[in-house]
């Protein structure tokens, strides 16, 4: 069974990598997070978190690029990680306007700024450039739709725990989703902070 009860071009873009068949832990999560839910999505590589969330993010705005403010953020481990998922949110998004960006420390903080400034719709970070980005009024987090992070065990760093913990005092409503291969007792205690009435969803060998 194909995806299903996706907007035009995200079906088109689906078509085109040549995406048929989900699994049922992504159409569970696809249909949660459009549901507008709190997740934790736990499941090892090869479990299609990374295609879940991707097509979660796209379907949430709505294949389209609005204003200048992001309204989805999704929180990596590194560099590495950011540039990854980067490429494969552009493989996605070929043929839309919706406009994803990498902030990462290895990057000039001032054009980073003055980058995500000019109009974003998707920012991937790490969580120490993120930090840096937010104190100093790099980036507004005021329109965002989707917090994300992403294979989340890199939290065990108390350092990144603390800079990621931070952000959603600051933010008035938003949709929270951490994906993970698997849920350990820290980031269970995000539902104490903001990932409230958070459904688990794990995936199964199939």
């Amino acid at each position: 069974m194909p995806f299903k009860k996706l907007n035009e071009p995200l079906t088109e873009a689906i078509e085109r990598i040549g995406l048929e068949n989900p699994f049922l832990f992504q159409k569970e999560i696809i249909s949660k997070i459009k549901a507008g839910s709190n997740i934790y999505g736990v499941g090892s590589d090869g479990s299609g978190k990374t295609i879940a969330m991707v097509i979660s993010v796209i379907q949430k705005l709505n294949s389209a690029a609005f204003e200048d403010a992001p309204r989805a953020l999704i929180i990596v481990k590194d560099k590495e990680a950011a540039l990854a998922l980067e490429q494969i949110i552009k493989d996605f998004i070929y043929r839309m306007d919706l406009r994803v960006y990498s902030a990462y420390e290895e990057h000039n903080f001032d054009i980073q700024k003055d980058e995500i400034y000019a109009g974003v719709d998707i920012v991937i970070a790490t969580p120490k450039r993120l930090s840096k980005l937010f104190h100093l009024n790099g980036i507004n987090l005021g329109k965002l739709k989707l917090f994300i992070i992403d294979d989340a065990e890199f939290l065990t760093n108390s350092v990144d725990y603390a800079n990621v913990i931070r952000l959603p005092e600051s933010i008035n409503k938003c949709q929270y989703i951490v994906f993970t291969s698997k849920l350990s007792s820290r980031l269970t205690r995000l539902k104490d902070t903001f990932m409230y009435n958070a459904h688990v969803l794990e995936a199964k060998t199939e």
